[in-house]
């Protein structure tokens, strides 16, 4: 139970103060402070552990926590710190992971009592990275069922609210990782995007998500959802921080973020499907970050894309069977411990037959190369993140056709980087709950990192 400020000594006073202001730095401003010997590794994961405690939605939030695992973590973290060995910049920065992450000796649910009490023998290959460059695991976060649903809605296991708007969802399925973030209980959460599931909830909660290229960052040990489509990524509160924590994910090196600039920058506005329907709140958000960038010194086009409108029309016949192809032999051994909409949207995967199957998928890889070929002479694509703001939680359970239609929507302007393949960064404009994408060829990580760095500044 925490102590109220009024009954500490002054002494203590700053001491909480001081930890509490942890909670919400960003990733790497923790790694600097821990390099420069002003925090102490295990301090900062007992006082995450702690906020996880006390905080009265952390059960929302959180599926468990790892404590033994993170008090070790930092231990060692601590050794490496205090003889000038730390292994990079996130070396003892706490850190949260969707329930889908294999965790050796813990269970990984990935969201499901279909998959209850499932504890795996070995860390997912993206952890195993992580842990050697440092990171604190903290626990494991609430995400949508089997993580097909972009809303965040769970009424299996749990609904994480969304920091803006506590009745309504956080947006999915990486619900729990932004959640954790938003609320001050991790420094970064790690997802995975396979329509939209990293970005959607980082702009829901005015984060940053990146979605990463398919194919390059290891799957290897997190539970699928389609294999063609799923990507990890980050969910933290800086551009910055998003290219250490691909660097920890892959163990590879940070793009170099120094010396970035939007003067000159090419940006291909999107105007085809992007602005159908969309809310008021998303397109004054969206609206607003443009006139910013081109203050400060982008060239916005705008341009329509056809290729995008016929991707998204293969959605149906792509996402869903390959979900339920992996899937089916679970689910219909037990299909009454599902929530009855995810039930349903796996099961529309058996309406569509093997030849419409293939046929799609080289209808897509056509449209891949028209798209790559449109997009090749400018620095990214931009839209809106997603045309709604988080509906609400309780309607969402009482009526279906809203469910339908706010599930549809929410996912509508991402799902087009990941049928294109495209890498991806969403960025807060300053309206609550309304992000900016970033949309660049495969595997331009990098290049969009820089690029996204220079538009955080501008967007601040």
């Amino acid at each position: 139970m925490r102590v109220a400020a009024a009954t500490l000594a002054p002494n203590q006073r700053k001491e909480q103060t001081m930890s509490e202001k942890w909670l919400h730095m960003t990733a790497c401003d923790l790694g600097r402070a821990i390099g420069a010997g002003e925090v102490d590794p295990v301090a900062l994961t007992e006082t995450y552990l702690d906020a996880a405690h006390s905080h009265e939605l952390s059960d929302r939030i959180y599926a468990r926590l790892t404590e033994d695992r993170a008090r070790a973590e930092a231990k060692a973290s601590k050794a490496r710190a205090d003889i000038g060995q730390r292994r990079g910049l996130l070396d003892g920065v706490p850190i949260s992971w969707k329930d889908l992450f294999d965790t050796a000796g813990v269970a990984t649910e990935a969201g499901s009592a279909l998959l209850k009490d499932r504890v795996p023998d070995a860390d997912a290959e993206v952890l195993v990275n992580a842990t050697h460059a440092g990171t604190i695991c903290l626990g494991k976060t609430h995400m949508s069922e089997l993580a097909f649903s972009g809303i965040g809605l769970n009424p299996v296991t749990a609904t994480p609210p969304c920091v803006n708007d506590l009745d309504a969802v956080a947006g999915g399925s990486s619900s729990g990782a932004a959640t954790s973030v938003a609320f001050g209980l991790a420094a970064a959460g790690i997802g995975s995007d396979t329509g939209g599931s990293v970005r959607i909830p980082a702009a829901w909660n005015d984060l940053v998500g990146l979605k990463t290229t398919n194919g390059r960052v290891s799957g290897k040990g997190t539970v699928p959802l389609c294999d063609r489509f799923d990507t990890v990524g980050p969910l933290c509160r800086s551009v910055e921080d998003a290219a250490h924590l691909l660097a920890a994910l892959e163990g590879g090196k940070p793009a170099d973020l120094r010396t970035t600039s939007l003067d000159g920058a090419r940006l291909m506005l999107l105007e085809t499907v992007a602005f159908d329907d969309i809310r008021p709140e998303p397109k004054t958000g969206f609206d607003s970050a443009v006139e910013r960038l081109q203050a400060a010194g982008a060239v916005v086009e705008r341009k329509e894309a056809p290729e995008a409108a016929e991707a998204l029309a293969l959605s149906g016949i792509l996402f869903a069977p390959e979900g339920y192809g992996i899937w089916k032999d679970v689910i219909e051994a037990n299909p009454d411990l599902m929530f009855p909409e995810i039930l349903q949207r796996f099961r529309s995967g058996a309406n569509v037959s093997a030849p419409d199957y293939v046929a799609g998928w080289r209808k897509l890889e056509d449209l891949r190369k028209i798209w790559n070929a449109r997009i090749a002479g400018y620095d990214a694509v931009i839209l809106p993140t997603s045309p709604i703001l988080p509906p609400n939680a309780d309607r969402l359970l009482t009526d279906s056709d809203y469910y339908v239609t706010e599930n549809l929507l929410a996912l509508r302007n991402t799902r087009i980087g990941n049928l294109m393949n495209s890498a991806g960064i969403t960025l807060p404009t300053g309206v609550p709950s309304a992000g900016i994408m970033f949309l660049g060829t495969p595997n331009s990580e990098e290049r969009l990192l820089r690029l996204c760095a220079a538009a955080e500044r501008a967007l601040i």
